[in-house]
């Protein structure tokens, strides 16, 4: 217990937010151009990296169409009503200002994996040595019968990308009537953060406990059981709220009818219920897709896990979401500023001619409010096996809460700030 509380502490502290083992750099690099697209957890710590890393001799732009950085990990707690968008809201400077990375406000629309070259949403070429794709995820809206539909008029929201949804998804919970239900749908894995659809359902039922008691939270899982931290949650729901919260595993959903405020199973019964959080299926961002970098059964990123680099296209390097994990490796935004830095330190040393870390480390750690104070979590430490060529726990790494406690709600809060920090500034 006291080990897992002590790699805990570090995990969250700043200084092992990932842990990627570069090489001190030598040679002259100050005519690479290194294209990173995409802000989130992996794309902003990439462009911060590889500038880092480099000793700031290699050339970074970043492309994100979004002006500010609106984080999914802690989002959670704007839609309980428990931290506002304003708190998990941070500006781009730090990466210009202190690190020298061009930002441009812009969507990437096209990569040509032969010519280098990226276009721009306005119309401009940006052309690369390397580029970093870190696309996050999109959603396979075919998977469910009438969902698109259902989201585009702002029926059934997913939120499941923080920003104007976010606030949507919270306004509808407060105009809901207290006796209402609540129901969160959650897609078959893989899908992004794990924990993330359970911690929802949770400080929504610490929202309804306090402000509307009579209402009701369903957890309808298209999984045999949670996928994460099962009975942590699973106590906390009992000793929490009671009757209040009711998990239902095994409801994978194949339509939704928006009209009648109802979501339709494949086996099970239909539900009806007031606020309907549908998350739909996922897959890679449509830029990996359109790009054919998609090569795990049209859904996923295959890449070589020692640089990340795709499989299907050279000097292009995939992170975070969009790829197809490793055994025991979740989506998270943690996990996916642990591949930005592995991924810098590749480019770093194959730009400058130098070899690559042959067993980089990865670090991660999920954690996840079950009321508004107390906290649970997952941690792992994942090293390159290299007859293996893929990353693997390593025994007795990290593993989960011994309970919950608001000791890990603080660790959280800190954990939030440093990651912001080692990702943006």
């Amino acid at each position: 217990m006291m080990q897992r509380r002590q790699l805990l502490a570090g995990l969250v502290s700043g200084g092992a937010l990932g842990l990627a083992g570069c090489a001190s750099v030598g040679g002259d690099a100050s005519k690479a151009k290194v294209l990173v697209v995409g802000g989130g957890y992996g794309g902003a710590t990439a462009s911060k990296y590889v500038r880092l890393f480099s000793d700031y001799q290699i050339d970074v732009t970043m492309v994100e169409p979004n002006p500010m950085f609106v984080s999914c990990p802690v989002s959670n707690l704007v839609i309980g009503g428990m931290k506002t968008m304003a708190d998990i809201t941070n500006p781009y400077t730090g990466l210009s200002t202190k690190h020298g990375v061009r930002v441009v406000q812009d969507r990437v629309t096209k990569i040509d994996p032969a010519k280098k070259v990226a276009t721009l949403a306005s119309g401009g070429d940006i052309r690369y040595d390397k580029l970093v794709l870190a696309p996050g995820i999109d959603f396979m809206w075919d998977q469910i019968e009438g969902l698109q539909a259902a989201h585009s008029a702002g029926q059934m929201l997913h939120a499941w990308k923080a920003g104007p949804e976010t606030m949507a998804l919270r306004k509808q919970l407060e105009a809901m009537r207290d006796g209402g239900v609540y129901a969160i749908t959650i897609p078959e894995a893989p899908y992004r953060c794990p924990p993330g659809p359970y911690e929802r359902a949770s400080v929504v039922a610490a929202y309804f406990k306090k402000h509307k008691p009579k209402s009701k939270v369903l957890i309808l899982d298209g999984n045999e059981d949670v996928t994460s931290k099962g009975p942590l949650f699973k106590k906390a729901w009992k000793e929490l709220y009671g009757p209040m919260v009711e998990y239902r595993p095994q409801h994978k959903v194949v339509a939704v009818d928006a009209k009648g405020g109802a979501v339709k199973f494949d086996v099970q019964d239909d539900v009806k219920a007031d606020v309907l959080n549908v998350l739909p299926v996922m897959r890679a961002g449509a830029l990996a897709v359109q790009t054919g970098l998609a090569n795990a059964n049209g859904r996923w990123c295959l890449v070589n896990f020692l640089n990340f680099e795709s499989t299907a296209a050279k000097d292009i390097h995939v992170i975070g979401d969009a790829i197809q994990i490793a055994q025991g490796m979740p989506k998270s935004g943690h996990m996916a500023n642990s591949h930005a830095k592995v991924t810098a330190a590749a480019i770093v040393a194959e730009l400058q001619g130098l070899e690559i870390n042959p067993h980089p480390m990865l670090t991660n750690v999920c954690m996840s409010y079950v009321d508004d104070l107390h906290v649970i979590h997952v941690a792992s430490v994942h090293e390159y096996v290299s007859p293996k060529k893929s990353f693997f726990t390593i025994g007795g790494s990290g593993g989960v809460s011994d309970v919950r406690s608001d000791l890990e709600g603080r660790y959280a809060e800190a954990w939030a700030k440093n990651i912001w920090a080692d990702t943006l500034m």
